[in-house]
């Protein structure tokens, strides 16, 4: 297999993942309801080249391992965040269970890292 982590497929990759500390004003969507929302978390793997909304869309990625770092410290916190706390709300998604972040963040993750080749 050919090495697909270039300089620049790094930070794309990392600039992608970061979405998941971004905090960007809540908008009213169609995909904040089930059963659409339930499809789209829970379904087939998220097709390539999906749409990105211009809100999303990121800064560049300055250091690989401080990105890394910083994804990896950031899932850790969420996991360990307690029962008794309220969760954010997702931007396109609204209101989700542990579970369901959980679950939307692996298949998050893992489009991307497909993206990529991994």
């Amino acid at each position: 297999m050919k090495n697909l982590w270039d300089e620049s497929a790094r930070q794309e990759l990392s600039e992608r993942i970061s979405l998941l500390t971004l905090k960007v004003k809540e908008k009213k969507l169609p995909i904040r309801f089930t059963p659409l929302k339930q499809l789209i978390i829970y379904g087939p793997p998220f097709p390539k080249n999906s749409p990105t909304a211009p809100e999303l869309i990121l800064r560049q990625a300055e250091d690989w391992d401080g990105e890394c770092e910083t994804l990896r410290k950031t899932m850790e916190a969420f996991a360990a965040r307690p029962e008794s706390r309220r969760l954010p709300i997702h931007p396109a998604f609204g209101k989700l269970s542990r579970q369901t972040w959980g679950a939307l963040s692996y298949k998050h993750i893992d489009h991307h890292l497909k993206q990529f080749g991994v």
